[in-house]
């Protein structure tokens, strides 16, 4: 069966192999986000300098993520295919670079391996994202997002909560001895190399590429791609190219962006302080707090597995934009609430809400981008789009810290609020993009 763009139908399960390394890179990605904030404040970091340490990951994706969707379009090798080389080399990286993370004896390696880090998994995310514009037709590209949404959240769930795990039910220490981190993180970090590795290679090994529609002009245009001149100039000269649809949605992206950035940051910090009463990143109870904060993020990325398949039935019934617009709002209004929590149950509520939107935005821009964008540029272009996660990344890393220290006082969960609201600007936003698929625009 054919869809209308001539692409066949994927059954239930080529869809799932063709996503499932989605649950190793976001297996990384989750306990990067979870667990970062708190190395770095075992290992001495300054709470006010939290957001200028993970200047690294942001500033990594931005020069990776078009580079990687460049050379991605004009790649082919006839056993390898497109997208697929750079999802393995990406694995291995990431891998090793999960490896290394927990056993960072002081601050500056700990960034650095953070560096490489966020590099590798960015080799091997962003073609998965142009993988689902290169085998769907547009009518199986919302439900190609969901399907990686679903990864995406169980991914996160498991990692998230490896910590707790290991320190509740199978007795490994969670204290930091002699400011080392402690054995709970370490061991998660190790799970996490192994299952990366071998999620991305069942994609690898299970999903198959179709060669370009003319091999031959393809080859061609590979040959007179390779110069690296030629190269940098096509991908500078594609910023003023951008489809409409693509600029409007990276205004949403830039605000949405700077909420989950505050999120990632200072959530260990805010709970550590308003509901364990501790910012002692070498006491038992700030150790506990960073558990905790696991599991709430598991709590979000749990929602979001089961939300990222009912959210393209409500977009069927009134439209994507409505659907992303309406769950920034909830998701917004849930990191506000934070500021009122006391107690460490209460704190699993709002994740719910910021679940909702994490479904939301890890499936609807993408749909809705990729229904804008050329097929023969859809790696560069999923590349150059994730710009505008990692410049509203930076803008965080350069003024957050500022604003907690100078305007809140310290309080990182005022950060938080700053983070839902704007989260709810996004969600404004969101009402002008237009959507191609959409008949009202």
């Amino acid at each position: 069966m054919k869809s209308s763009s001539s692409k066949p139908i994927l059954s239930f399960w080529q869809l799932w192999n063709m996503s499932f390394g989605f649950f190793g890179i976001q297996f990384g990605f989750a306990l990067q986000n979870a667990n970062t904030s708190r190395i770095f404040s075992t290992l001495g970091a300054n709470p006010d300098d939290l957001s200028l340490y993970w200047l690294a990951a942001p500033v990594t994706g931005l020069l990776v993520q078009p580079i990687i969707g460049y050379l991605s379009d004009n790649t082919w090798h006839p056993r390898w295919g497109r997208r697929r080389p750079f999802f393995f080399v990406g694995a291995v990286l990431a891998s090793l670079a999960l490896f290394l993370m927990p056993n960072s004896s002081a601050l500056w390696m700990a960034v650095i391996v953070l560096w490489m880090l966020d590099a590798a998994i960015n080799v091997s995310m962003e073609p998965f994202r142009a993988f689902v514009g290169d085998k769907l037709g547009p009518s199986q590209q919302t439900a190609g997002f969901a399907m990686q949404t679903f990864f995406i959240g169980w991914g996160a769930v498991i990692a998230s909560l490896l910590p707790t795990i290991f320190a509740d039910y199978l007795g490994v220490s969670n204290v930091p001895i002699n400011g080392a981190i402690p054995d709970t993180v370490r061991y998660s970090f190790y799970a996490g190399g192994a299952i990366y590795m071998s999620a991305v290679m069942w994609t690898v090994l299970t999903a198959k590429e179709e060669p370009p529609s003319d091999l031959e002009a393809f080859r061609a245009g590979q040959q007179g791609s390779r110069g690296l001149g030629r190269a940098l100039t096509e991908i500078f000269s594609g910023f003023g190219q951008m489809p409409k649809t693509m600029v409007q949605l990276a205004a949403v992206q830039f605000f949405t962006w700077i909420g989950l950035f505050a999120m990632w940051i200072y959530t260990t910090n805010a709970i550590g302080e308003s509901v364990y009463g501790t910012t002692d990143a070498q006491s038992a109870a700030f150790q506990q707090a960073g558990n905790h904060v696991g599991v709430m993020f598991a709590v979000y990325s749990g929602v979001s597995a089961l939300a990222a398949f009912m959210l393209p039935v409500f977009a069927r019934h009134t439209s994507r934009k409505f659907v992303h617009m309406t769950c920034l709002a909830i998701g917004g209004a849930s990191l506000i609430s934070l500021f009122a929590i006391r107690d460490p149950n209460m704190a699993f509520v709002p994740m719910i809400g910021v679940g909702i939107a994490w479904a939301s935005i890890l499936t609807m821009p993408y749909a809705i981008l990729a229904g804008a964008l050329p097929a023969s540029r859809m790696g560069y272009y999923m590349g150059v789009f994730n710009f505008f996660i990692v410049i509203p990344q930076i803008v965080s890393g350069l003024l957050l810290g500022f604003m907690t220290k100078q305007v809140f006082d310290g309080h990182a969960v005022k950060t938080l609020m700053l983070g839902g609201v704007c989260m709810l600007v996004a969600a404004i936003l969101t009402m002008s993009v237009q959507d191609n698929a959409d008949p009202q625009g």
